[in-house]
């Protein structure tokens, strides 16, 4: 537990109604289940959920249901037969972003748990070919899990660090979903007005995140598309890190147009300029979306087929 205040309030002069932020943040993360049309369609999912008693309602993203009731002493077996993953909206977005297809090659660089990465091979009709890379065994235990469960068969699973692995291929399309500081998933304490959060160490996290960013960048194909994201407000892991690979490779972003509100990237912080570019890149702030808070870039590696203005 550590003061709300003295976290976020460097923060204040580029989230849109900082006080409504603080507001929200005293209510609990709401709960999502992103049904799974590689096992059942889209109705016989809903249908399956109200014999289970949960009640729900649909968002802006058909395959994502917001949960409002189900009773957590029962197991559901809509879990255990596939049918649903629970995951919070922000997290479909950098899928939605980097929009993979059937028969493409693409890259999870940091998959564990799986979320992103199920959600790709769902995308991609469980076509074509997905590596998903995760550095920690005890996390590839649940990415492989959830691949099973989810009935998916286009994916396999590698473990190496992301900031050295080696490949024999190249990708049409690569996430980095990398390791932050969380901070968009921070809740606040309503009585002692203390975060709740998951302590870090001392690790040197926007040094492993350019590492991640540039390796990925350097695995895709001409005109191939990386997506870089985060569940941090922290301008130091997001747009830092997007203009240190604009400075240091011959990288463009190209616009996202998200189903839900969002602001563009920041440009100035402090004593720091960033990229122009970067203000095609998209936050989205946990009381905007009902969600965890978001960083989401999308960028495009020059090729003879792709526009590079």
């Amino acid at each position: 537990m550590i003061p709300f205040l003295d976290l976020l309030e460097a923060y204040r002069e580029f989230i849109p109604d900082f006080p409504d932020l603080v507001d929200h943040l005293k209510r609990p993360l709401p709960v999502y289940f992103r049904l799974n049309t590689l096992k059942i369609g889209l109705q016989e999912a809903k249908s399956f959920l109200f014999t289970e008693g949960v009640e729900f309602k649909e968002t802006v993203i058909p395959e994502l249901v917001k949960v409002l009731h189900h009773d957590h002493s029962r197991p559901l077996i809509s879990y255990h037969l596939g049918y649903i993953y629970p995951q919070a909206l922000s997290s479909c977005l950098p899928v939605l972003a980097l929009d993979p297809q059937p028969g493409e090659t693409v890259l999870d660089l940091c998959a564990a748990p799986g979320g992103k990465a199920t959600f790709m091979a769902q995308k991609m009709l469980d076509e074509g070919f997905i590596v998903a890379n995760d550095r920690k065994r005890g996390r590839i235990t649940s990415l492989l899990s959830n691949i099973k469960r989810l009935g998916i068969t286009n994916t396999l699973v590698t473990q190496a660090r992301g900031e050295h692995i080696s490949l024999p291929y190249s990708f049409d399309k690569i996430l980095v979903d990398a390791p932050c500081s969380g901070q968009g998933r921070y809740r606040v304490d309503p009585v002692t007005g203390a975060v709740k959060h998951v302590v870090r160490g001392k690790t040197n996290l926007p040094a492993i995140q350019k590492a991640l960013i540039k390796r990925a960048f350097d695995m895709l194909t001409p005109g191939g598309t990386l997506v870089y994201s985060t569940c941090t407000l922290n301008v130091e892991e997001n747009e830092e890190v997007v203009h240190f690979l604009l400075d240091k490779r011959r990288a463009y972003l190209t616009k996202f147009e998200p189903p839900v509100e969002s602001s563009p990237g920041i440009t100035v912080f402090k004593d720091k300029r960033y990229d122009r570019q970067l203000e095609s890149a998209r936050r989205f702030y946990p009381h905007k979306i009902d969600s965890v808070g978001f960083f989401v870039a999308k960028i495009v590696k020059p090729g003879t087929e792709k526009d590079t203005s």
